[in-house]
């Protein structure tokens, strides 16, 4: 019945989301986080995140901050985007259950993932990453945790770096409890070391910024695109029932496909199209993104995330 209740409040919330907007500055007034954590399945809780970039107003909390209660021992995904976050997320764990967490798994090398690391390794707990997550969080931490301070101010106090105590490179298997998770690293995606974290059993994965809905995903300098769309192949072969993305609300394959797999390959095709035409980069800031001009964050990424393509596509 408890799966039932779960599954019914899942289904509604895709029909009538409860939007996590950039227009709506905060959910959730009483906590530095953006929203109070709902349980999206039995035992596997999710603090939907805002859909917009990080700012004051949010506290930086503009990605989804995950816990699992095992029956051993809570496992949370995401260290949070400062010291204050990751504690203010240990509060509402504490309000859910009693178990101690064990492990903070991190999705990627981003400072929304690794900035609160700190609040966690001071409670003794045990923090993961892939290996190319804890490079990049090593080369570009400190430019990270400034541009955090700027944007953040008073609220990023105690914030210090602190990276994972433990690395892996393909697959970390964790059995705990009633769970058993596979962390794994399913190759080039948005950016260098991003996870997912795939809950057979549940038929639901954690899927980071492997997967986006809601806001238009956005296309770093060292994105790799073409190897993004490969190694959502392998995304797909897990048949996911349920997917809790890196930003926006919990949804399912079909939705994320639509707005993570076929925008890559539709930007990719405009973008080839103006290349086999001789078109110039200027010109590909340009290209129509119409399709998706009403997701969040559309305004700050698409031109960005064409000249990106363009540069890429350049050398392939």
């Amino acid at each position: 019945m408890r799966l039932q209740i779960a599954l019914a409040v899942l289904l509604a919330s895709a029909a009538f989301p409860c939007v996590a907007s950039e227009q709506i500055p905060d959910q959730y007034p009483q906590s530095v986080l953006y929203a109070k954590p709902v349980e999206v399945i039995p035992y596997v809780w999710s603090a939907i995140g805002a859909t917009a970039p990080p700012t004051y107003e949010n506290s930086g909390h503009n990605n989804n901050l995950s816990f699992i209660v095992t029956g051993e021992g809570v496992v949370v995904v995401n260290g949070g985007a400062a010291y204050q976050l990751a504690k203010a997320l240990h509060d509402e764990i504490r309000q859910v259950t009693d178990q101690p967490v064990k492990l903070v798994i991190n999705e990627n090398g981003q400072g929304h993932a690794m900035l609160g690391n700190a609040y966690w390794a001071e409670q003794g707990i045990a923090i993961l990453a892939h290996v190319d997550a804890a490079e990049e969080f090593e080369d570009r931490g400190p430019q990270i945790l400034a541009r955090m301070e700027t944007y953040n101010k008073e609220k990023s106090a105690d914030t210090v770096l602190q990276g994972p105590s433990e690395t892996f490179e393909e697959e970390k298997l964790i059995e705990m409890g009633r769970f058993r998770i596979e962390v794994k690293n399913l190759g080039p995606a948005h950016s260098p070391g991003d996870i997912v974290v795939w809950l057979p059993e549940q038929s639901l994965v954690i899927s980071g910024d492997m997967a986006f809905h809601e806001r238009l995903l956005p296309i770093f300098d060292d994105t790799d695109t073409a190897g993004w769309l490969e190694s959502w192949e392998v995304f797909e072969a897990l048949e996911a029932t349920y997917v809790i993305p890196g930003h926006g609300h919990p949804t399912n394959m079909d939705q994320v496909r639509r707005y993570t797999r076929d925008y890559l390959v539709y930007l990719r095709g405009m973008i080839g199209k103006l290349l086999e035409n001789g078109g110039s980069l200027e010109q590909a800031y340009y290209v129509d993104q119409s399709p998706y001009a009403h997701l969040d964050t559309f305004e700050q990424l698409a031109t960005r995330n064409a000249g990106r393509v363009y540069e890429q596509m350049e050398f392939e």
